[in-house]
């Protein structure tokens, strides 16, 4: 298997195990130990939750980094190439060694089977050991109590949000969900909540591990000032902090989460005033509501797809009116809430381009409209370069192209707008 690309890889590792996702720890824990990888020598931060987790990473891997720190981040889905998901001091992992991460793995697995995204939280496992990280930054990817990312223990885990989210898998209530979410908790470990709302749930399961919790607008709070915001808990207060560079109003309490992990493990992993600072200062992250000028037009791009991120995103967009038009080109999976991620965008989008992402899960145009109402102006498109093509020929400079939905709308629609070309 030395021959193969990373593109063969990732087709046969759809293949490998029956089910593409498979709620169990079992399997992904024998290959761990196999791998010598139960007590990795870096400290692992957790990052769970429905909305913010992929900015809760960003966020936490700029603050590390600028203290010094060798940090490796793993993060789901990708927008543009697999390699996005495992990065080391910020820098995607190479095809050649994602090729020796898989070998290893192969190897050691022997007759276990492993699902797709296993074997990359595997990948990114042993990445970090063989490049002798000092934190990893882990994703979780569904869930968290059942996630392949929860079997190597967390020395702190943070909780961006709670919503109604994958109801198939995690239950049908906040309450449910929240139960599965706080399975990343650890013993007598810090655990930090950036949910305002937090479920019963959470705190139950945190009550009965006696980790250490800390609550947004309890143990700790952000709160915008003059100056930026600041940060606030029982034993410090941080002035003047700066706004991410990406998102929304919901980024305040993914960044005071972030501050709380910090100040959590400061002891293990001190970090300075200055190095918080520039830390979130100069953190990016891609297609959170991320503006961009095409040709003099406005384009908004955003990977809102779940009620909550789209009610979150609508906001935004109602912040900022423009002149004329908003076009919305969207494609959402088929087991999404279509109508409840569409609504809140009835009222911001005057035509929507529906269209679907080529992954047999993507809902069908006719479900789209369905889910938009019949007041809503729509027209479908055979594939998002379609959808792409028509927004550039038909918008002038007082109007606006949103583009959002899911991750696998998003990227490719921004690589066929030249936006993106590639990394070594």
């Amino acid at each position: 298997m030395q021959s193969l690309s990373v593109e063969d890889w990732l087709q046969w590792l759809e293949t490998l195990h029956p089910k593409k996702i498979d709620m169990s720890l079992d399997r992904v824990t024998a290959v761990i130990k196999k791998l010598s990888l139960t007590r990795p020598s870096y400290k692992i931060i957790t990052i769970g939750g429905t909305n913010g987790k992929g900015s809760c990473v960003a966020l936490l891997e700029g603050i590390y980094r600028e203290a010094g720190f060798q940090v490796g981040a793993y993060s789901s889905p990708h927008l543009w190439r697999f390699n996005e998901r495992i990065r080391f001091n910020a820098i995607d992992v190479s095809d050649e060694k994602l090729i020796d991460l898989f070998l290893a793995i192969n190897t050691a697995r022997g007759n276990i089977t492993l699902s797709y995204f296993e074997y990359a939280t595997l990948a990114a496992l042993l990445y970090f050991s063989w490049s002798e990280a000092d934190i990893a930054l882990l994703e979780v990817g569904l869930g968290g109590r059942l996630d392949a990312v929860n079997a190597v223990d967390a020395d702190a885990s943070l909780l961006a949000s709670i919503a109604i989210d994958h109801q198939e898998w995690l239950g049908e209530t906040r309450e449910e969900i929240g139960y599965e979410k706080a399975g990343i908790m650890r013993i007598r470990r810090p655990t930090i909540v950036a949910e305002r709302d937090c479920p019963k749930s959470i705190l139950n399961f945190a009550e009965q591990l006696q980790a250490k919790v800390k609550r947004i607008g309890y143990e700790f709070d952000g709160t915008v000032d003059q100056m930026g915001w600041t940060y606030q808990d029982i034993s410090c207060k941080k002035v003047g902090l700066p706004f991410p560079n990406f998102g929304g109003d919901e980024q305040l309490n993914n960044a005071a989460g972030c501050v709380a992990v910090v100040e959590s493990l400061q002891d293990e992993l001190p970090v300075s005033n200055d190095a918080l600072v520039s830390g979130l200062k100069h953190t990016q992250l891609g297609a959170r509501a991320e503006i961009l000028e095409i040709d003099g037009v406005t384009w908004i791009f955003d990977v809102a797809h779940n009620p909550a991120a789209a009610s979150a995103l609508s906001k935004v967009l109602g912040r900022y009116p423009v002149d004329g038009r908003t076009l919305a080109i969207v494609a959402i999976m088929d087991d999404k809430d279509l109508v409840g991620i569409l609504e809140p965008m009835l009222l911001e989008v005057d035509e929507w381009l529906v269209t679907q992402t080529g992954d047999k899960r993507s809902a069908s145009a006719d479900s789209l409209k369905e889910a938009l109402g019949k007041g809503a102006v729509v027209a479908a498109y055979p594939d998002i370069t379609s959808a792409c093509e028509h927004a550039k020929l038909n918008v002038n400079q007082a109007d606006r192209v949103l583009v959002f939905g899911s991750f696998y709308l998003v990227g490719p629609a921004m690589s066929t707008l030249g936006l993106y070309f590639g990394s070594s």
